[in-house]
């Protein structure tokens, strides 16, 4: 199956083991063709054209945000496209946090990638509004022990990530849902390392936002996503000013459309956006629990490989349980730029620093980790190779 999978990535050639795949994943044939087609027999702008080539693209555009939503078991009209994880994230935290108040309050936790912590570290610089923290326990997890001692009525929001970055630990969606019903909050999820790991119930989740990029998901760049019940939706404000975004505009004061297109003031990433939909279409036709079970063996194999080798030591869970494939690692006397340099000698694209998660590594008193990150294609070869070259590493640096 992997394979056949593998095939589809004409990137992915012999002697590249490729595991930096929660920075930015590869794209398949179907999304390559879906730009190459829209770009080269469809490229126009959308919306107000009257010609052919608009009236294409803006269908195109059209489809592209109902596959989007079909994905994430959702109306289109809850879509709203942005350039990325990081631009849907701070739209919620400009338009949601435009409605509290000085004294309200939004729950983060330790771990969050610093796209889910600046903009509400903004926020509350501009509005009074509090901001409360979850600790993050030994094993890299968001500790939820003190969830409903965090919560009261002062807190609006729980933004927190399904996915760690770092450590690959799984949120207990559950858990933080039913405690933030209890005092009225509302729940966003940074979704942009779940999202690649096959389709999403986001009714089901029961959260009320939910957000992620397009190249974590086997698309564009240039790309994301942000989900919201249709009515946050219409009682948020526009985050940006601009064309595409007004019902009516005078010279002193303007009136919105309606959602979606309220919240996508001018020129969207129309391309970025149909090789979005495409990449959904085609995860969405996957077999997901095999990809699943071979992700986790292949996690495994690192995890076991890693605990095996003097001087790692892992930042994150030790078992698959409720993890994602993301593995992160120190190896003592090594930092890990020097190893991802090396690494990259034998042919393994890892990625080493913080992961925009600087608290969290404080958390582990460690300045940054390696990160091997696998995906739907990721085979036994580069799991091979990652400690052919982990052994060079340990050569040269030790």
């Amino acid at each position: 199956m992997t394979a056949a999978l593998r095939s589809q990535f004409p990137i992915l050639t012999p002697g590249l083991a490729y595991l930096d795949s929660a920075a930015t994943a590869q794209m398949p044939l179907a999304v390559l063709d879906a730009v190459r087609a829209f770009e080269t027999t469809s490229r126009a702008n959308v919306k107000r054209g009257v010609h052919r080539l608009a009236e294409a693209a803006t269908d195109a555009y059209a489809a592209a945000r109902s596959d989007v939503a079909a994905y994430l078991g959702v109306p289109p009209a809850e879509i709203v496209f942005t350039s990325g994880c990081t631009a849907a994230l701070n739209l919620v935290a400009h338009s949601f946090g435009a409605l509290m108040r000085p004294g309200d309050a939004v729950l983060l936790s330790g771990l969050e990638h610093h796209s889910n912590l600046v903009p509400w570290q903004m926020l509350a610089a501009r509005s009074g509004v509090e901001l409360r923290f979850l600790d993050v326990d030994a094993e890299g997890r968001i500790d939820l022990s003190a969830l409903e001692t965090k919560l009261d009525a002062c807190v609006k929001l729980v933004s927190l990530a399904h996915v760690s970055n770092v450590t690959g630990a799984v949120l207990d969606v559950a858990a933080v849902v039913a405690a933030a019903a209890k005092v009225g909050a509302r729940v966003l999820l940074d979704g942009a390392q779940r999202a690649p790991h096959g389709p999403l119930d986001l009714k089901a989740l029961g959260v009320d936002f939910y957000a992620f990029g397009g190249h974590k998901v086997f698309a564009p760049h240039g790309v994301g996503v942000l989900w919201a019940r249709a009515e946050l939706l219409d009682a948020m404000p526009p985050f940006l000013g601009g064309g595409e975004m007004i019902a009516q505009v005078e010279l002193a004061h303007s009136t919105w459309a309606a959602a979606p297109a309220k919240f996508e003031a001018g020129t969207p990433p129309i391309g970025a956006a149909i090789g979005l939909g495409a990449a959904c279409r085609w995860l969405g036709a996957l077999p997901w629990a095999d990809i699943a079970a071979a992700e986790a063996r292949l996690c495994q194999r690192l995890l076991d490989g890693l605990a095996a080798t003097p001087g790692v030591r892992v930042l994150g869970p030790q078992s698959l349980q409720a993890r994602a494939p993301v593995v992160s690692f120190a190896l003592e006397g090594a930092h890990p730029h020097d190893i991802c340099q090396i690494m990259d000698s034998a042919g393994v694209a890892l990625r080493g620093g913080h992961h925009c998660a600087q608290p969290l590594h404080k958390r582990f008193d460690l300045a940054g980790t390696t990160r091997a990150s696998l995906a739907l294609y990721s085979d036994d070869s580069d799991v091979d190779a990652f400690f052919e070259g982990l052994a060079k590493v340990r050569k040269i640096l030790l």
